[in-house]
């Protein structure tokens, strides 16, 4: 069932009897939604169940959007609320993030240490792959300056973002379109190094969103990182193998390959 969260800012769902140890951020263009795998899953592994808040994320789900284009960081603290109001998480958690719901859980974490038991992180782009970051088309950066002249039409210019944007950024609307701008520029380094938890990074080999070789390069950058790989599964984890993160997410071995 939907609940609000946050002083009514947030919208999600609540999982299991009792105080929630667990928090839960999707991916991009996700909802709190792909999680519920993971809890049905949990239902019949020893330790569970779980009890666990999944949040949509502003711009996802039931959460409006935000006033403007904000970044993971400011992702990170319109999430504080959630730590400050009674009852809604226990003391300690285990925070979960799922690509995008990694980039803010990044932030989260640090800001939150005293709170945070574990970190789980699957699909995350932690660090740039080789050859990501190119250029825009010559023509799409002409075009681009000639538009902020005043010289190309609105019009034009929003058909050439379709042409040369990528498949996330062209279904972005409105501010969630300066949104995802803001996060494929954003570094990490910081984050990772001031996280002082135990991190596990549990990735689908069949990744190729966020291939695996990310979390290979990424893992070093810890304090404590521990990485898991999961054959024959892609970017979605949490609705692709819910029974593995499950298994992580309570501290048992997901029967994946340790790397």
């Amino acid at each position: 069932m939907l609940k609000s969260f946050a002083g009514g800012t947030l919208f999600g769902e609540g999982w299991g009897e009792g105080t929630p140890t667990v928090l839960a951020l999707h991916g991009w263009r996700r909802t709190h939604e792909d999680f519920s795998p993971m809890i049905r899953a949990a239902a019949t592994l020893p330790g569970g169940p779980l009890r666990a808040v999944g949040i949509d994320l502003p711009g996802f789900g039931a959460t409006p959007a935000p006033p403007e284009p904000w970044g993971s960081e400011e992702y990170a603290r319109h999430l504080l609320p959630l730590f400050e109001e009674e009852g809604v998480l226990a003391d300690r958690i285990v925070l979960v993030g799922h690509s995008f719901g990694g980039r803010v859980a990044l932030h989260l974490a640090p800001l939150v240490h005293e709170r945070v038991e574990r970190l789980v992180l699957t699909g995350v782009p932690l660090v740039d792959r080789p050859g990501r970051r190119s250029r825009p088309a010559l023509s799409f950066r002409a075009a681009r300056r000639l538009h902020r002249l005043g010289l190309v039409g609105e019009e034009r210019m929003e058909a050439l973002r379709q042409r040369y944007g990528s498949p996330d950024y062209r279904a972005a609307q409105g501010v969630m379109r300066g949104v995802f701008v803001q996060l494929v520029a954003e570094q990490y380094g910081d984050q990772m190094s001031a996280i002082r938890c135990p991190v596990a990074l549990v990735w689908g080999e069949a990744d190729t969103e966020v291939p695996l070789e990310t979390a290979v390069r990424a893992r070093p950058l810890f304090h404590s990182a521990g990485l898991i790989t999961l054959p024959g599964v892609g970017h979605l984890i949490p609705t692709e193998a819910p029974r593995a993160l499950a298994e992580v997410v309570l501290g048992q071995d997901p029967g994946g390959r340790p790397a």
